[in-house]
C-alpha cells in the first residue's frame, strides 16, 4: 500500500514539475511580445494593462498615449474595440484630446520598451495556471495520505487512540509533507500597509474625523458582520458581492457589504429617529480587486449620515459640503461632485416610455456610464433587459446632459416636466445647487444626468465626486479618472426593518478613502516624499559609556511631563549612531547628557536640523524643552 502510493506521488510531482517549468518558460518569453500593437492578442494585452492603469504612465496622460492612439486609431476600421471594455474606454479619454496633439508622432520603439515588462509579467495562461492549482491540490493530498498512513503505523495502539503525541510522529509533520514550502502571501483584494504608509492614512483619517465632528457628528460602532437577510435585497444587482460566511451554528450570516445599512438597522432596532452619526470602519466585498486602482475586496469605508424629518435639502446640501471640504483638504488634484435625484431619472424612464417594473433594472444600466460607452449600455438595456430601442434612445438624449441651474430651467420647459415625480425632483435638484452656492462649494458641483447609483435603497437626491486629470476633452472639460464618494438620500431604507414599517428619512455620503490613498501614495513615490512614521519629540543621547541610568531618568521625565521621547536600548551607544537615529526618523531635539554635565546639574540641549547646542539647568529642562517644541 505504502509503496503503490509513494509510486503515485512520485508520478504526480514529476506531473506538477513538467507543469511549473511549461509555466515558466512561458513567463519568461512574455507569451506575446507587443511589436505592433494591432494582433488581437496584442489587443487583449493592452486591455488587461487598462483594467490597472488609466493611462499607460499609470494615472498621468504623456505622449506615449497619443501615439498609442495614433497606432490604433490607424487600425481601427479592421477591429472594433468595444468588446475590450478596459481598452475601450481608455480610447474614448485620449481620442477627446488627440486632436490638439498633432505634433506628437508615434515611437514604436519607446513603446515598446514602456510595455515589455507588463507583456512579460502579465501573459501566463490562467487555464494553465488553474491545471497547477488542481495537480498541486492532488499531490498535497497524496502525501496526506501517505503521512497518515505512515503516523498509524508509528504510533499504533500506544499512540491514544491513534493519535501522535506532542512532539512526535504521525500527523506533526503533515504542514511539511503534505503542505509542501508555504508560500506568504496576503489573501486576494487585501493588502499590508508599511509605517510610512499608515503614517499617511492616520492624518487622513484624522482629518476626515475632524471634519465629521465639525458638523457636530457623533460616532456608532456596529458588528463586522449581519444576518445575512439584513444585507440581501438591498445593492441591487451587486448583491452577487457579499461574502457569505459558514453556518456558525444556526444564523446564517454574511460580511457588512457597506456601513449604510447596518446604520439602518441600527436605527430600526434602537429606535433611533435623529441622529447625525459618523463611522469609519472596514467593509466587504467579493469583487474583482485592482489594488493599483484602490479597489479591494477589504477596505476602508468613512460614512457621515443625518436621520431624522428636515425641510427639504439642508441635510443633503451639508453631506455635498462635507465631501467638498474632505476632497479639498487632502493632495489628490482637482475633483468634481456630481448631482442627480432619482425622481428625475423615475421621470425620464416614464417620459422615455420604461414600464415601472423595470425602472431598477434600467437605472442600473444607466450606472454604468461612468465605465462604458453609450452604446454598450444601450445594448444592454435593449438585447439583455428586453427594452424596447426607441425608448433607450431616448433615454439616452437625457442621460448624456450635465450643467447647472440653466439645465434644470431648460429641462422645467421640455416635455420631461409634464412628469410629476420628475418635476419635483427638478425643483429639489434646483434648491440643492442654490444651497451648495450658499455653501461655497458650487463651483466643483455639476447636475450630471448619467448619474444613477445602481443600490436599489436610494429615493431621492444622489451624488458621486469624480477626480479629474489634468487633460481636457474637446470642450475643455476635464478629463475624468475615478470615483472617490458617493451617497444619496434613502428615505426608505430603515422602514424595512422597522416591524411596523416606520420610516425615517435619511441622506449620506461615504467616502472611498482607499481610492484617495492609493492616488496619495503615488504621488508620494512621484515627489520622493519622505514621511515620518514616528513622532517622537526629544531623543536623550549620552556621550559617554555606564550612563544608561541617567538616560532612563530623564526619559521618564519626560514622558511623564507628556513629551514624546526615546533613547537606545544599548547600555553604551556611540555619540554618531544615537545622532544618525535622529536624523533618520526626523526627532527635531536631542537632550545630551555626559559626567561632566551631570555633575554641573546640566544638559546640552541640540537641534538635529542645524546642531546647535545649548546648556539648560536639569530643573528648567522640561519648561525649555516645552518651549522649543511649540516653536516647532
Amino acid at each position: 500500500m505504502s509503496e503503490d502510493l509513494q509510486q503515485k506521488i512520485k508520478e504526480q510531482g514529476d506531473l506538477v514539475r513538467k507543469l511549473k517549468a511549461e509555466k515558466a518558460i512561458k513567463e519568461e518569453t512574455g507569451g506575446v511580445e507587443l511589436k505592433n500593437f494591432t494582433t488581437e492578442s496584442e489587443l487583449k494585452h493592452l486591455n488587461a494593462y487598462f483594467e490597472d492603469h488609466s493611462y499607460v504612465q499609470k494615472y498621468t496622460l504623456t505622449d506615449l498615449d497619443i501615439m498609442l492612439y495614433r497606432i490604433l486609431s490607424q487600425s481601427s476600421n479592421s477591429r472594433n474595440l468595444s468588446d475590450l471594455v478596459s481598452l475601450s474606454r481608455w480610447f474614448s479619454h485620449v481620442k477627446a484630446i488627440a486632436s490638439h496633439s498633432e505634433n506628437v508622432k508615434p515611437d514604436m520603439v519607446q513603446l515598446q520598451n514602456c510595455f515589455k515588462s507588463f507583456s512579460t509579467s502579465s501573459s501566463v495562461d490562467s487555464k494553465r495556471k488553474e491545471q497547477i492549482d488542481k495537480e498541486v491540490a492532488k499531490l498535497k493530498a497524496l502525501k496526506l495520505e501517505l503521512g497518515e498512513d505512515a503516523g498509524g503505523a508509528k504510533n499504533g495502539p500506544q499512540g491514544g487512540k491513534g493519535s501522535p503525541k506532542k512532539g512526535g510522529g504521525g500527523n506533526q509533520g503533515d504542514s511539511k509533507s503534505g503542505g509542501g514550502k508555504l508560500i506568504l502571501k496576503t489573501a486576494k483584494g487585501t493588502r499590508d500597509y508599511e509605517p510610512a504608509q499608515m503614517a499617511i492614512r492616520e492624518k487622513v483619517f484624522q482629518k476626515i474625523t475632524n471634519i465629521f465632528k465639525l458638523h457636530g457628528a457623533e460616532t456608532i460602532e456596529t458588528p463586522v458582520f449581519e444576518l445575512k437577510e439584513v444585507l440581501t435585497g438591498k445593492y441591487g444587482e451587486d448583491s452577487k458581492l457579499i461574502y457569505d460566511l459558514a453556518d456558525q451554528g444556526g444564523e446564517i450570516l454574511a460580511l457588512r457589504y457597506d456601513l449604510t445599512v447596518p446604520f439602518a438597522r441600527y436605527c430600526a432596532m434602537n429606535k433611533v429617529t435623529n441622529i447625525k452619526r459618523y463611522h469609519i470602519a472596514k467593509v466587504y466585498r467579493r469583487d474583482n480587486p485592482s489594488i493599483a486602482r484602490g479597489r479591494l475586496r477589504e477596505f476602508y469605508q468613512c460614512d457621515f449620515d443625518i436621520a431624522g424629518a428636515y425641510d427639504p435639502m439642508l441635510p443633503d446640501a451639508e453631506c455635498v459640503k462635507i465631501v467638498d471640504q474632505i476632497l479639498s483638504s487632502v493632495d489628490v488634484g482637482k475633483y468634481v461632485i456630481k448631482v442627480n435625484h432619482r425622481m428625475i431619472l423615475d421621470g425620464i424612464f416614464e417620459v422615455c416610455g420604461v414600464p415601472n417594473k423595470m425602472f431598477r433594472t434600467i437605472c442600473s444600466a444607466v450606472d454604468k456610464l461612468d465605465k462604458s460607452p453609450w452604446q454598450d449600455v444601450k445594448k444592454e438595456m435593449v438585447e439583455e433587459k428586453g427594452l424596447q430601442e426607441d425608448a433607450a434612445d431616448r433615454i439616452g438624449e437625457y442621460v448624456r446632459m450635465a450643467g447647472g441651474l440653466e439645465l434644470i430651467d431648460k429641462l422645467l420647459e421640455s416635455d420631461l416636466a409634464k412628469s410629476k415625480i420628475a418635476k419635483q425632483g427638478l425643483e429639489d435638484m434646483k434648491l440643492l445647487l442654490r444651497y451648495c452656492e450658499l455653501y461655497g462649494c458650487g463651483a466643483n458641483v455639476s447636475f450630471d444626468l448619467s448619474l444613477a447609483r445602481g443600490l436599489d435603497y436610494y429615493t431621492g437626491v444622489i451624488y458621486e465626486a469624480i477626480l479629474c486629470g489634468d487633460s481636457v476633452d474637446e470642450s475643455g472639460e476635464p478629463i475624468t479618472v475615478g470615483s472617490v464618494a458617493g451617497g444619496g438620500r434613502y428615505d426608505g431604507l430603515v422602514g424595512m426593518f422597522d416591524p411596523k414599517n416606520r420610516s425615517v428619512p435619511c441622506v449620506g455620503v461615504s467616502i472611498g478613502i482607499e481610492r484617495l490613498f492609493s492616488i496619495m501614495e503615488a504621488n508620494m513615490t512621484k515627489n520622493e516624499t519622505k514621511v515620518r512614521t514616528v513622532e517622537t519629540q526629544v531623543y536623550v543621547i549620552t556621550a559617554q559609556k555606564n550612563l544608561t541610568e541617567e538616560r532612563m531618568k530623564i526619559v521618564s521625565e519626560l514622558w511623564e511631563a507628556g513629551i514624546k521621547c526615546e533613547h537606545s536600548y544599548k547600555k553604551n551607544p556611540k555619540m554618531l549612531n544615537q545622532l544618525q537615529t535622529c536624523e533618520d526618523t526626523g526627532i527635531p531635539l536631542a537632550v545630551v547628557i555626559g559626567e561632566s554635565e551631570i555633575a554641573a546639574g546640566i544638559v546640552k540641549l541640540r537641534s538635529i536640523a542645524n546642531r546647535e547646542e545649548v546648556e539648560v539647568k536639569r530643573s528648567d529642562l522640561i519648561h525649555v524643552l516645552k518651549e522649543r517644541l511649540a516653536q516647532l
